[in-house]
């Protein structure tokens, strides 16, 4: 049983964690700062941006991908700029026109493409490929100290720990001009804190782990990760530290048991297949929120402006 948990298992696990602790961190800033949908905005972006990417490089690579989300984010802010100038309509219309119509042109170009030698196409770009990302060489637990073995692990992996670790490290260099731009950006701009820069550098941050977790984990992890483990710890303390540990908690069991009710779960019930992981991922994420909000210790603060009383 443990060497077919290593093989098949342990790997989408670590990579569900991974990716969902990356894109739970920057979203406890945008949950504060009232910007939780730019999360959703940035995987709906995100698509066409890897599309033709890949179209243009042939293949799945990080600096790609990476290139051609930037590309298609330029490219929506100005259609939301013009847009709003050119039809003089208010700037959340606006936002919902262009993210959307992005997310259907990537759509429309995964159709019309051949991806067939890659994991792209519309079902990976909604769910991922969380499932196939198994370790074949692993024989075990002792797999975890043979070299060759560890070789053969899925590149995800490795891209989303960079990605998890550099986020983590940002997030602790960066901890006092975040905290306090996030509470009060006139303080902190008297200061002599760059809060433009830092809310770019943000918004930075939720796109690298946007773009890392979406070949793996697919658009819908990506949304709820960015929204529900901030927004449940949010209602569980009412200090930063504490909220950003709960968040980390949090996403770390909605990605171990969406991914296990995903495999387990109908085969408990009499069914005989499994489940998405990723969406089972994001429904437990919703679940989790939804306990909260019934039971939190702070769950009044719904609607309380967060510079009112966390510090």
């Amino acid at each position: 049983m443990g060497d077919e948990f290593v093989q098949l298992s342990l790997t989408p696990l670590a990579i569900g964690v991974l990716a969902a602790v990356a894109c739970a961190l920057p979203g406890n800033f945008l949950i504060l700062r009232r910007q939780a949908l730019i999360g959703d905005a940035i995987s709906h972006v995100v698509l066409p941006g890897i599309v033709v990417a890949f179209l243009i490089t042939g293949k799945i690579s990080t600096w790609p991908m990476m290139l051609g989300a930037a590309g298609a984010s330029i490219v929506a802010v100005v259609l939301i700029e013009m847009i709003k100038r050119l039809g003089r309509i208010e700037p959340g219309a606006a936002m919902g026109v262009t993210f959307t119509s992005l997310f259907a042109a990537g759509v429309f170009l995964l159709e019309q493409s051949d991806t067939s030698s890659v994991h792209l196409d519309v079902e990976h770009a909604l769910y991922g490929n969380l499932e196939s990302l198994i370790w074949l060489s692993a024989d075990g637990w002792g797999s975890l100290l043979d070299p060759q073995a560890l070789a053969d692990l899925p590149p995800e992996l490795f891209r989303m720990t960079v990605v998890t670790l550099l986020i983590a490290v940002l997030t602790a260099l960066f901890w006092r001009p975040l905290k306090l731009s996030t509470f009060d950006e006139g303080f902190a701009s008297t200061l002599g804190i760059p809060t433009a820069t830092l809310s770019f550098g943000l918004v930075g941050a939720a796109a690298i782990a946007a773009v890392a977790a979406f070949d793996a984990v697919g658009s819908i992890i990506v949304i709820a990760m960015f929204i529900c483990p901030p927004a449940a710890a949010r209602l569980m303390t009412n200090r930063l530290e504490a909220q950003v540990a709960w968040s980390i908690a949090f996403a770390a069991v909605s990605a171990v048991l969406g991914y296990v009710i995903a495999g387990y779960g109908p085969l408990w019930l009499g069914g005989t297949d499994a489940v998405s992981a990723a969406g089972m991922i994001a429904t437990v994420s919703g679940m989790i929120l939804g306990l909260t909000c019934l039971f939190a210790p702070h769950r009044s603060r719904i609607g309380v402006p967060p510079g009112s009383e966390q510090s």
